[in-house]
């Protein structure tokens, strides 16, 4: 009865609930309406038609465009007047204008390192061309001179974390998708109001909806009052309109500009094992010292200043040289970001990039495997040419949904060569690609709509780091504790399969 209760009163479920009753408002409005006149039914019908076509000649995934045709075709009268509300993915053009300078500004302090990519030219060509493509879509460049540690857990990515904060000096700057209050989220916010106590710049971008059953509402009022600046990005109204589906997804720590975090674990008990809903979570984190640093702190202030409607200096917080840094790393290092305001899917490509360039084995590690026809191909293509190619997924799922969707992927790419594990301990959260020893991506991107199309998302790309071997050790190890899915366990029958059906045609809005 308490979780009834709960649930009934948790901010998620009020907001949903008024979602819903305003969509069935409009929608008996429009039927009302449309019973009264004809002429208001063939305007419905007309705009459903026209919308029809617009979704045809636009750039979007093709998975998308036939979701909504379908809706479309179902709902003649109806479908167009929801594709205006709900299947724009992108952002209000107010919001998007706010978006443009401050991408202005970063490609203008990020100018090629020219040094650094001739280098990577005399090296290797499918480096250089990977790196200059995400260099010509993004803006950020590729660096040596900085050292990289990964860590194949959140238990082991915690010490180092607060040691970090605690040496801060002059700002601390951290945007995550989920926070959540509990040992972890409690001995991090100590700490954060101490340094702001004494003086310390200390700011935090957390995602509204992410947030929504972890923290109160108008939680960043809260950490204001502790001295703290905060935004909650893209708030979660009882408004029905697509914007919705754009959340920040990043999870993104600096430190006085000397010191970077990212990769996969947000701010919650479940992400550092405290508690343990599905089993063991598996999850990964970076730091980073040295140049490369600069491009995570532009990542976080151009969102900042964004939200805050302000301009700050960006050469305030970049420090003038990291030369100083220990064990500089000879390997190339280029943080990445991608976003929902342009129709360059800037993740999904990188990972494409490093598919199609894997010679003797592709390993990825993946909460979520709900991909393309394009990704799809990719992956067989690769595998049929005697790449070994290895996807591991979670044995105990979050979202059941979800997880039955990732399953009817399987028996495609299994009958193709691509050899899939289910990790039994637990959950794995980590998104890893790595390729012959001498490519790797860590970041936030998942194998789904949502993460490639929809959200804002940051990773790392790596090229002959030192560090990628630990990479390779932790997915050895990953892959050594989960089950081989062989065709015969892949195959479903009857309500199954088509239940699984249902949920490849609606995976673009899952």
């Amino acid at each position: 009865m308490k979780k009834i209760v709960k649930l009934l009163f948790c901010r998620f479920f009020v907001v949903f609930l008024l979602i819903i009753i305003q969509l069935s408002i409009v929608l008996s409005a429009l039927t009302w309406l449309q019973d009264y006149n004809h002429w208001v039914y063939l305007a419905s019908l007309a705009i459903s038609i026209i919308i029809a076509f617009i979704i045809i000649g636009n750039r979007t995934n093709p998975s998308y465009k036939i979701i909504w045709l379908i809706v479309i075709l179902a709902v003649p009268l109806f479908g167009g007047i929801l594709y205006l509300i709900l299947g724009n993915k992108k952002m209000s053009k107010n919001k998007q204008k706010k978006y443009r300078p401050m991408n202005k500004v970063i490609r203008e302090m990020n100018k090629k390192a020219e040094l650094v990519y001739s280098q990577l030219q005399e090296i290797n060509a499918d480096a250089s061309a990977q790196s200059n493509y995400i260099q010509e879509t993004t803006g950020y460049p590729i660096f040596q001179n900085s050292p990289v540690i990964y860590y194949p857990s959140g238990e082991k990515y915690l010490p180092d974390l607060i040691r970090e904060l605690e040496k801060a000096e002059k700002y601390i700057f951290m945007e995550y998708f989920i926070i959540e209050k509990g040992e972890i989220w409690d001995k991090i916010l100590e700490l954060l109001e101490r340094k702001a106590k004494a003086g310390i710049d200390v700011r935090i971008i957390y995602d509204d909806l992410g947030c929504i059953d972890t923290l109160p509402g108008n939680y960043y009022k809260k950490l204001r009052k502790k001295g703290i600046k905060a935004f909650s990005f893209n708030r979660f109204f009882p408004l029905v309109n697509a914007r919705l589906n754009n959340r920040d997804h990043r999870k993104i720590c600096v430190i006085d500009g000397l010191v970077g975090f990212t990769g996969g674990v947000n701010l919650a008990d479940e992400y550092f094992n405290k508690v343990k809903k599905y089993g063991f979570w598996k999850d990964n984190a970076m730091m980073i010292k040295g140049d490369a640093v600069k491009s995570l702190t532009l990542m976080f202030i151009s969102f900042w200043d964004v939200l805050s409607n302000k301009t700050d200096k960006l050469e305030q917080f970049i420090p003038v040289t990291h030369n100083s840094v220990d064990n500089p790393s000879a390997g190339f290092v280029q943080p990445y970001v991608d976003n929902p305001l342009d129709d360059e899917a800037v993740g999904e490509n990188v990972y494409l990039n490093l598919i199609g360039r894997a010679k003797k084995y592709l390993y990825i590690t993946t909460p979520y495997l709900v991909i393309d026809n394009e990704m799809i191909v990719a992956l067989s293509n690769a595998a049929k040419q005697g790449i070994d190619v290895r996807i591991v997924t979670p044995h105990h799922p979050d979202k059941r949904t979800v997880f039955s969707l990732t399953r009817s992927f399987y028996l495609q790419l299994v009958e193709a060569g691509v050899k899939i594990y289910e990790y039994t301990p637990g959950f794995v959260h980590q998104k890893v690609f790595l390729a012959d020893d001498d490519f790797a991506t860590v970041g936030t991107i998942n194998l789904d709509f949502r993460s490639l199309y929809l959200h804002f998302e940051n990773g790392i790309w790596l090229f002959h780091d030192p560090v990628i071997k630990d990479i390779k050790a932790d997915l050895d190890d990953i892959i050594s504790k989960s089950e081989l899915m062989t065709i015969e366990k892949c195959k479903t029958r009857g309500l199954t399969r088509i239940w699984q059906s249902v949920l490849r045609a609606f995976a673009p809005m899952l």
